[in-house]
């Protein structure tokens, strides 16, 4: 592999990516998403404020019918938190020739 081939920051083509320098994180939006991973750990942790057989969903105490309903509420956080981190941290494109750092080294 030549020289010219690969990418490195005194190389002047437009399409040329620094493979050491990432765009920095957005940390306000990582902390939302960690928010969202913590909303079920908390509601699921708090006892008491669900250990209840009223209101009936059907033949369904409280206690199995919202236990149940955050199956679905804790996938939906968790996406949207991966979503999020996917917006929070640039996507570093990937180099086609390999890792230079490691090429350097061996």
């Amino acid at each position: 592999m030549s020289t010219r081939d690969r990418t490195g920051p005194g190389d002047s083509r437009p399409d040329a990516v620094d493979p050491d320098s990432a765009p920095p994180a957005r940390t306000g939006l990582l902390v939302v998403a960690g928010v969202l991973l913590v909303i079920p750990v908390v509601a699921l942790m708090w006892v008491s404020s669900y250990s209840r057989v009223e209101p009936k969903l059907g033949a369904f105490p409280f206690f199995i019918w919202y236990q149940f309903l955050w199956v679905f509420l804790t996938s939906a956080f968790t996406y949207t938190a991966y979503r999020i981190v996917l917006v929070a941290r640039p996507h570093r494109p990937m180099r086609r020739d390999g890792d230079r750092r490691t090429e350097e080294r061996a």
